[in-house]
């Protein structure tokens, strides 16, 4: 199974995009955030017609979530991150799908930072981590998978970066996300590539994406079942160069059964 995550920035801007990639890839599953379109404007007739079924949770402005799967449709859980009723930002919706629970994952970009915005990026951090301690106790087969918004070391970012400022890296987000592997996660992006410098997002500006001076953003992060099926993983770094891009590109891991 094929299982795939996308931060598509404005699923209907980038609807050509995510139709010729899904025809090219072929992935069984796949996370989508930052929809960008509330929830009666999603694209399902044009999801549908590439051949998947589609369920979403959806937000203007930001926000948005969606999980889309060949096959059966997804089974919802969750459309929502336990433990802030008050939260109504659409950034986690979870699914079983084929006997895998998939987490997607839109977690806060935090910036400008200190501030309430990413005094809320580590709030939201905390829940994530509560949940998933409870999905671990759980003992079914996991995929936590998305954009984190957090560069989990100097390892995953361009050398001589201009990021210092930003709260994609600052120690609090690092440590956050290490505090959640550290459960007993394993991010199998790195896994399979531990000594391999990639990214899966590049910014718009300052010629970022020709210059590959790139972040990584995006990961898997998989149960210890999921772990032991795990066969490849990969970056579609080429889907960046695409006319009318995200500045995410997709990631994918392939596990057995």
């Amino acid at each position: 199974m094929k299982i795939a995550s996308f931060n598509i920035n404005n699923v209907y801007k980038r609807l050509p995009v995510l139709l010729r990639w899904l025809r090219e890839a072929q992935p069984d599953v796949v996370c989508l955030q930052e929809l960008k379109c509330d929830q009666n404007s999603f694209p399902v007739a044009a999801i549908s017609g590439a051949g998947y079924h589609a369920v979403w949770v959806g937000q203007k402005t930001w926000n948005g979530v969606a999980i889309l799967a060949k096959g059966r449709p997804p089974e919802v859980t969750r459309t929502a991150l336990p433990g802030d009723p008050d939260d109504k930002q659409s950034r986690y919706l979870e699914a079983a799908v084929n006997g895998v629970l998939i987490g997607c994952i839109y977690l806060p970009n935090g910036n400008p930072q200190p501030g309430p915005k990413f005094d809320y990026k580590l709030a939201w951090f905390e829940r994530l981590i509560k949940h998933a301690r409870a999905l671990k106790k759980a003992g079914v087969p996991v995929v936590l998978a998305g954009d984190f918004n957090v560069v989990p070391t100097e390892f995953d970012i361009y050398e001589r970066h201009s990021y210092a400022n930003d709260a994609l890296l600052q120690p609090e987000s690092r440590m956050a996300y290490a505090r959640l592997v550290k459960q007993g996660w394993t991010d199998a992006l790195r896994h399979l590539r531990p000594d391999e410098r990639f990214f899966t997002y590049w910014s718009y500006l300052r010629n970022r994406w020709l210059r590959n001076a790139g972040l990584r953003l995006d990961h898997f992060l998989i149960s210890t079942d999921v772990a032991a099926r795990l066969t490849l993983s990969g970056v579609d770094r080429d889907v960046r160069g695409y006319e009318g891009a995200s500045d995410h590109a997709p990631v994918w891991i392939k596990i057995r059964g």
